[in-house]
């Protein structure tokens, strides 16, 4: 009786594998390869940009989509020169893939000139909505994919900059305006600046030189701080800004986990290696035939509180207990 059931059991497994064998799997064995493009807009030698698309390639493996089986990925690495960008993206588009996975808000409009009909899987991006999309529901046309903040914490990340450091009265946003995004980035700054007290400054900034006027002319007055949304600029140039915040003595707040492991104070955003595993179910979706403008562009529903101790005692900081026990991450 036990041999059996036991053989029922495997039977009713086999069968349910079978009903699920995934429609990658059968693309594989009929030897038909699709193609997927890849735009990000850092250069190659970024580690930890590296690391994304390589948790993005997992997922899809993991989907039964593999390189050198059934999917060949067409990658081009930029930097946040635009001149770069908008180049790689005509590659790509020549090339004719299936489905182009793409990051930032600069980038969607630069795509959704060059192409209207091959699906664009976004990342990465901060406003849909002014970027290409019309509603988040159904985006229509032919781009769809993930937000990575709601505006509504940049008062989250201002309220923690200020219990870090309580003195701070005036806050600097620092953002490239070349992003489409930045004017609504600084709306919703101002807004919530307000009600905290803090002085809101506008920080445009392009390069590496930009950056370091501009923290040096929000110091020229005391009790000053930074706030850094999401930017390709400064992520790209992370390490650098980080040392820049450090000589200079200010606070910062940033979006970027990386940002404050490479030396920042504190962030407060979502855990980008885990976004960038999420789009692999839109490619896959879409792959199997679905259309991007029926799948909805998803928000961020948790975010990642990390602090870095050693850059708060180099700012003479003390942090309250209850922002160390509300941490996932305490860097030492």
């Amino acid at each position: 009786m036990a041999s059996h059931i036991a053989r029922r059991k495997f039977l009713a497994t086999l069968s349910g594998a079978a009903a699920a064998w995934p429609f990658a799997a059968r693309a594989q064995q009929s030897g038909q390869v699709r193609r997927i493009g890849i735009l990000m807009p850092y250069p190659k030698s970024d580690a930890e940009s590296q690391s994304y698309v390589r948790a993005f390639r997992q997922e899809l493996a993991r989907m039964g989509w593999f390189e050198g089986g059934n999917v060949q990925f067409d990658e081009r690495w930029s930097t946040s020169n635009m001149y770069l960008v908008s180049a790689d993206a005509a590659d790509l588009v020549a090339l004719n893939p299936e489905v182009i996975v793409v990051v930032g808000d600069r980038v969607i409009p630069i795509l959704t000139k060059l192409t209207r009909s091959i699906p664009i899987v976004v990342a990465l991006t901060s406003d849909p909505i002014a970027c290409a999309v019309e509603s988040l529901a159904r985006p229509g046309r032919n781009v769809t994919g993930f937000s990575l903040i709601e505006f509504s914490i940049f008062g989250k990340m201002l309220e923690t900059l200020k219990r870090l450091a309580p003195g701070i009265s005036r806050v600097g946003m620092m953002y490239n305006p070349d992003n489409p995004v930045g004017a609504a980035y600084l709306r919703a700054f101002e807004m919530v600046a307000g009600p905290l007290a803090v002085q809101p400054i506008n920080l445009p900034i392009h390069d590496l030189a930009d950056i370091e006027r501009a923290i040096a002319s929000l110091v020229e007055q005391p009790n000053g701080g930074v706030l850094i949304p999401p930017d390709v600029t400064i992520f790209s140039l992370r390490a650098q800004v980080s040392a820049l915040l450090a000589r200079y003595r200010v606070p910062a707040i940033s979006i970027y986990s990386a940002l404050t492991a490479a030396g920042g104070l504190v962030s407060y955003g979502p855990d980008r290696t885990a976004m960038f595993r999420q789009p692999a179910s839109y490619v896959d979706r879409i792959l199997r035939g679905e259309k991007p403008g029926d799948l909805p562009f998803q928000q961020p529903t948790m975010y990642r509180l990390v602090i870095n101790l050693k850059a708060a005692k180099a700012l003479d900081l003390t942090v309250p207990d209850t922002l160390l026990v509300a941490a996932d991450e305490v860097i030492e």
